[in-house]
C-alpha cells in the first residue's frame, strides 16, 4: 500500500435490516462496502470504503474469461458484552495470499488489509446480528480487470469486501446431514488449483451438487480425481471419522482446501487429548469400518457451518447410517467449544480471537 490509509464516503440513506429469523445466508448486504484497486507499477492503492453499490466492468474484463478470481470467508461476532470480534482473520489472510500466489495475483498486505476490515466492520457494526447463532459474514474477494482478451495474468484487479448477516448455512443446523459420495465428476487433483479458494473449483462442483440435491441429499462428498478412491472433502466442508476412537481427516495433498476450522478442530482435538491423525482414507476402509460397527462419528467443519455432523452417507448405492443419524458427542463438543469461543462465551485458549475496536481507522 502506498498511502496506508482508508478513505470513508458514508451511506446517507441507511438500509432497513432484516429481523435475525428472516436471514437467509447470504442474501442481505449490508450499507458499505471496501475497495482497493492494483495497477502495474503502482501496485495496491486508493482503499477506500463506500456504500454498497454494483461494480462497472468492462466487457473484457479477464476474470469474466479467464477466472482469475480468489476469494475468502470469515465471520464477525456479537459477544454478550456487546463487542464485536472475529475468528482467526489473519489466517484467513494467510491463506488468500497463497490464493493469489497459485493465480498469479499480487499479493496483499495482510495487516493492512485486517485493519481495513476492522474499520468496514465497525462501521457497520449495527449490521451484526445478535440473535443465537448468528453472525456477520465477511467476504473479500479479488478479481482480475484488465480489458483484455489474452490468456496471461492481468495487470489491472479489485478487491473488494462486501458484509452480509447471515444465520445457519444449513437449514439441519447441528442436526445430521445427508451426503451422497460422488464417483463421476472430480473437483480437483493434486497440482490443480484445489488448494486455492478459487470461484472456478465451485464451478466445477456444481453439476454433482445439483444432482445429489435432486436426490435428497445436502452435500457431495468428493473423492480423489485420479483413482476415485479416497476421501478428500465435502464440497464446502472438510471431513472428519472417528474411528475406534481415533479422529481421521484426510491429508492435505494439493487437491484439498487447508480449511481454518479444519486447523482450529484439531487444535481442540490435541488440546483434549482425543487421538487426531491425518492420512489417506479410502471409501472401502470407511465402508468397512460401518460393516464391523467401528465408525463412530463423521462430521464436516467449515467457516460458514463451524462443524456439521454427518449422519448419512450414500456410496454407490450402499446407505452408511452413522451414529443412528444423531450429532455425536465430538461433533457437538467441538461446534459449542468453537462457537463458545468465537462468540465470546468462554475463555480463547489459542489467542484465535481480534477485537473490533470501536472507532476503528486505518492511518500511517
Amino acid at each position: 500500500m502506498e498511502d496506508h490509509k482508508v478513505e470513508v464516503e458514508y451511506r446517507k440513506d441507511r438500509k432497513e435490516k432484516p429481523k435475525s429469523d428472516d436471514l437467509v445466508f447470504g442474501r442481505t448486504f449490508t450499507d458499505h462496502m471496501f475497495v482497493m484497486d492494483y495497477s502495474e507499477p503502482v501496485g495496491w492503492h486508493d482503499a477506500r470504503i463506500i456504500p454498497y453499490q454494483p461494480i462497472t466492468l468492462d466487457p473484457s474484463a479477464m476474470t469474466f474469461h479467464y477466472g482469475q478470481t480468489i476469494f475468502e470467508g470469515l465471520k464477525a461476532y456479537y459477544t454478550p458484552e456487546g463487542d464485536v470480534q472475529l475468528f482467526r482473520p489473519q489466517s484467513n489472510f494467510k491463506r488468500m495470499n497463497h490464493s493469489n500466489n497459485r493465480l498469479c495475483i499480487p499479493a496483499i498486505d495482510e495487516k493492512f488489509v485486517l485493519k481495513a476490515i476492522k474499520q468496514l466492520v465497525d462501521l457497520d457494526r449495527d449490521w451484526v446480528p445478535t440473535a443465537e447463532g448468528t453472525s456477520l459474514y465477511i467476504r473479500p474477494f479479488i478479481i482480475s480487470t484488465e480489458a483484455y482478451i489474452g490468456v496471461a495474468p492481468s495487470h489491472h484487479y479489485k478487491f473488494i469486501v462486501i458484509l452480509s448477516p447471515v444465520g445457519a448455512y444449513y437449514k439441519e443446523g447441528i442436526n445430521p446431514v445427508k451426503i451422497a459420495v460422488e464417483n463421476h465428476y472430480v473437483r480437483a487433483v493434486k497440482g490443480g488449483t484445489g488448494e486455492a479458494k478459487t470461484g472456478g473449483n465451485y464451478a466445477s462442483s456444481l453439476k454433482a451438487q445439483e444432482i445429489c440435491e435432486q436426490n435428497g441429499f445436502t452435500q457431495v462428498l468428493w473423492l480423489d480425481g485420479v483413482e476415485k478412491k479416497y476421501i478428500e472433502e465435502v464440497g464446502s466442508m472438510n471431513v472428519f471419522f472417528k474411528i475406534n476412537g481415533e479422529v481421521i481427516t484426510p491429508a492435505l495433498n494439493g487437491s484439498i482446501l487447508e480449511g481454518i476450522t479444519r486447523n482450529s478442530v484439531m487444535k481442540l482435538l490435541k488440546h483434549w487429548d482425543i487421538p487426531v491423525i491425518e492420512r489417506k482414507i479410502s471409501m472401502e476402509e470407511l465402508y468397512q469400518a460401518y460393516l464391523d460397527g467401528s465408525l463412530e462419528e463423521a462430521f464436516g467443519t467449515g467457516t460458514a457451518a463451524v462443524v456439521s455432523p454427518i449422519g448419512q452417507l450414500n456410496w454407490d448405492g450402499k446407505d452408511i447410517f452413522i451414529n443412528d443419524a444423531k450429532t455425536g458427542e465430538i461433533a457437538k463438543s467441538l461446534y459449542e467449544t468453537l462457537t463458545d469461543i468465537q462468540y465470546g462465551k468462554i475463555e480463547d485458549p489459542f489467542q484465535w480471537i481480534e477485537k473490533v475496536h470501536e472507532g476503528s481507522t486505518v492511518a500511517n
